[in-house]
């Protein structure tokens, strides 16, 4: 019984989230646009690439926590004056005990060094992310799902792109020392954004292969707060790449790659994305006021301002959260006036809120009634998404109509739904990204945030409008602004101080907090 009570709590609770960032960061090097500083400094773009004629094929295992839970496989093929780029990674991991499997593939065109078009499609078993692009000019022109509910984005761009295999292309063949420094930007089409990167050669070592000492060329670099670190040999082969949460990938071959990748025998998720704490809250769902001591933010570049923002307060390293009042009664009845730009802006649909498509629009009028008071049709949706969404743990990019017609999910696809049939009803909403309290421990979380007069935070795996006091909200904002939380994996640490409830009278009573055993 144990055990199904463990499993419940991971369906509703954010190490779906980590795995998402765990895509993110196997993904990273495998999308990257070069840098104009680097003509700037003297470096041909084209050197060290190999010639369109050849042909590669590469294989990498991935490990986790020296546990084997993937691997990679990359072909390189002449299409005539260009390449076809064509990657496979299939990540099997431990959820809860259970085995999970999400499989990528990409294909891509690209000439030289720059990128023409790709496709990346991302497949759990129970959704597919799809998406794809194509260089014109200037822009990324992006298309993200498939037949009437595809999305088209545009992105514009500062140079060329680059992908997959391109970027070992890239320093294969190349003469490295210990200094070298090289800039790029990183494009992830899994949350359609980029990021500045610097790689530095900060070491030359020798690397056990094959029973004998190789020498290598150790990189590093920082994205999102997190040490990525690749070890190349003097060809400028890549050999090792280690990251985010000890995952790590090593050159392999054909035969040995696909070997024993099962996800049973990784780590569980459960655990690591747990923020254990030394103090027990009791009933944690009717907490209204939560204090803590919050540590290890030092040196990650986390932006602290959400933290001081709306139900949160922020002194120093001590934060206090309150569960926020109801909704102001004028605004209930629905009117835009008063709004400003920000807000107003958060009813207009998104690259995976598609609050405008007939369909999600339709539903969500069904379920909100004829009624004009918008505080009545918030809650009718919270608890039809609620009530129908599986409480499942879904290894893809959330996406509200992919979940409108799945009806399964954990609580990225929860919040990302109930985000759309807010806005689909004209009630601004914006998802949230945080940690939440369960079992003895802090867990990363996903939710939602309405706009009544004043953002009140809904939580939709819980049925709860406002949420209690242990939802500690860290980002809020889409896939590009929840990956900024990958600066704190492994870092945040946390000291309970103080909690209170309020009772029927809305007086407060103060709690002695027991100690953990």
């Amino acid at each position: 019984m144990a055990l199904i009570n463990k499993r419940n709590l991971f369906y509703f609770l954010g190490a779906s989230v980590v795995v998402l960032w765990i895509v993110m960061m196997a993904l990273l090097i495998r999308k990257t646009h070069l840098h104009e500083d680097d003509q700037a400094a003297g470096i041909p773009l084209s050197a060290g690439l190999e010639s369109a004629e050849s042909s590669q094929h590469d294989w990498m295992a991935i490990y986790l926590k020296g546990k084997k839970v993937g691997f990679s496989e990359t072909r390189v093929s002449p299409l005539g004056k260009d390449r076809l780029i064509e990657e496979k990674m299939v990540l099997a991991l431990n959820l809860m005990g259970q085995p999970s499997v999400m499989r990528m593939t990409s294909r891509a065109v690209v000439d030289a060094i720059a990128l023409k078009q790709f496709q990346l499609k991302i497949d759990s078993g129970v959704v597919a992310f799809r998406v794809s692009g194509k260089v014109e000019e200037n822009r990324l022109y992006v298309e993200v799902g498939e037949g009437d509910s595809k999305r088209e984005h545009m992105i514009p761009l500062a140079g060329p792109l680059t992908i997959g295999s391109s970027l070992p292309g890239f320093f294969k063949g190349r003469s490295l020392a210990i200094g070298d420094v090289f800039r790029f930007t990183i494009f992830d089409p899994s949350i359609l954004s980029h990021k500045d990167m610097v790689i530095k050669v900060v070491d030359k070592t020798v690397m056990p292969l094959n029973g004998k000492g190789c020498p290598v060329f150790r990189l590093e670099t920082k994205v999102w707060g997190q040490t990525l670190v690749f070890w190349l040999d003097e060809e400028g082969i890549l050999l090792k790449e280690e990251g985010f949460m000890g995952l790590t990938m090593i050159r392999s071959d054909g035969e040995r790659a696909p070997l024993n990748v099962d996800g049973s025998g990784g780590p569980d998720f459960y655990d690591m994305a747990a923020i254990p704490v030394k103090k027990i809250l009791q009933r944690p769902r009717e907490i209204t006021y939560l204090k803590l001591k919050v540590m290890g933010l030092e040196g990650t570049g986390f932006d602290r301002a959400v933290l001081n923002d709306g139900r949160q307060r922020l002194r120093q390293n001590v934060l206090e959260i309150f569960q926020k009042r109801g909704p102001d009664k004028a605004f209930s009845e629905g009117s835009e006036e008063g709004m400003a730009g920000d807000v107003k802006r958060l009813l207009l649909p998104g690259i995976n809120i598609q609050s405008d498509d007939k369909t999600l629009m339709e539903k969500a009028r069904q379920i909100a009634g004829d009624g004009k008071d918008l505080l009545v049709a918030a809650r009718k949706l919270m608890a039809w998404v609620y009530h129908h969404v599986e409480k499942r743990p879904v290894l893809s990019v959330p996406n509200a109509l992919e979940v409108l017609k799945t009806r399964v999910g954990d609580c990225n696809e929860h919040a990302v739904l109930l985000t759309a049939l807010l806005r689909a009803v004209g009630i601004p909403a914006r998802e949230c990204v945080g940690i939440v309290y369960t079992d003895h421990r802090f867990f990363y979380h996903a939710w939602t945030e309405g706009y009544f007069g004043h953002w009140i935070s809904m939580d939709a795996t819980l049925n709860q409008m406002p949420t209690d006091a242990t939802h500690i909200k860290l980002v809020h904002g889409g896939l590009d602004k929840q990956a900024e939380l990958m600066a704190l994996m492994g870092k945040l640490q946390l000291d309970i101080v103080d909690y209170a409830y309020d009772s029927v009278d809305q007086s407060v009573k103060k709690v002695q907090i027991p100690s953990s055993r």
